[in-house]
């Protein structure tokens, strides 16, 4: 087993631990019938996968299986199969453009998500595979923010632009394009504020970055990056919602999946938005991110990694 994969398997294993727990106590062989799909229908909401895809994962378990004799471990290969189909469209990695110079990424999330640390994990990444690469500390309003990019800049060797505590956001992120294209930066990675508790700031704070950012190219950004705590589990789709309200979502990034037994909120909100899924995150250490694999992660969810 990878590196990764391992890492996967212990991130996921309270998430997992709650499904093969509860489905073992389903299906001890015993037939398929409307009690037990109910209580398997029960399950899957509870860990955090949503009333609709409950629904559709048990439904496909009835299809071919109602009021035969099933056991857990069929059941979850089952579900790991059904889930690894809902799965797979959204897996598209974070990808740079050779045609943009550079290629603009804004990261946008709620204070707590995990979304500085990403943009300092991608930037090593990045970084690490020969890029040129610029971060831009659009967060203005936190100073620890500023101050966690710095270091994340210092760490990877690569500049960051920043302006003074409570400067105006669009301004940094108009500086550091400039500064970007005069160096021929490979990739800028803009850090944005998170405070949804006042959605008509953020909204026209995010505009007006995307509209300086439109100026001097009017494609970027080419990526609208949404970083997700996955410990919130459902509270996870108003986010969604809320972000989507004030800017344009073009993926999505799970953080912290190790921190609770809510991964199967991943499946709910692709089944709901269909947004990709760039990357997860199961840890503090760089490659405890990754690019998202659909069929590992189901199969890692439902204990069969």
């Amino acid at each position: 087993m990878s590196g990764w994969l391992q890492r996967l398997r212990d991130g996921l294993a309270k998430s997992s631990r709650r499904l093969t727990t509860g489905i073992a106590e389903v299906f001890t062989r015993r037939r398929l019938d409307d009690q037990a799909l109910e209580a398997l229908e029960d399950l899957l909401v509870t860990a955090d996968l949503g009333v609709a895809t409950a629904g559709r994962l048990t439904a496909a378990l009835a299809k071919d299986r109602f009021d035969k004799e099933v056991d857990g471990d069929e059941v979850r290969a089952v579900l790991a199969d059904q889930i690894a189909e809902i799965l797979a469209p959204a897996a598209r990695p974070l990808t740079v453009a050779p045609d943009h110079r550079p290629h603009v990424i804004l990261f946008v999330g709620v204070n707590g998500s995990g979304k500085t640390t990403t943009i300092g994990k991608f930037a090593q990444k990045f970084h690490d595979e020969g890029r040129r690469v610029m971060l831009a500390a659009g967060d203005t309003f936190r100073a620890a923010a500023v101050e966690q990019l710095q270091v994340w800049g210092d760490r990877v060797g690569v500049p960051v632009i920043a302006g003074a505590p409570g400067a105006d956001a669009a301004a940094v992120a108009f500086q550091a394009l400039a500064a970007a294209r005069e160096a021929a930066v490979d990739v800028l990675l803009i850090d944005t504020a998170g405070r949804l508790q006042n959605k008509l700031e953020l909204m026209d704070e995010l505009a007006k970055i995307n509209r300086v950012i439109a100026k001097q190219d009017p494609a970027a950004p080419h990526d609208r990056v949404l970083v997700l705590d996955g410990t919130v589990g459902q509270n996870a789709h108003g986010q969604v919602e809320a972000f989507q309200e004030v800017t344009e979502v073009s993926g999505l990034i799970v953080t912290k999946l190790d921190g609770s037994a809510r991964g199967g909120v991943v499946v709910a909100l692709t089944e709901k938005f269909g947004l990709p899924v760039h990357a997860i995150g199961v840890g503090e250490g760089v490659e405890d991110l990754q690019p998202f694999d659909a069929a590992d992660f189901a199969r890692n969810l439902l204990g069969l990694g």
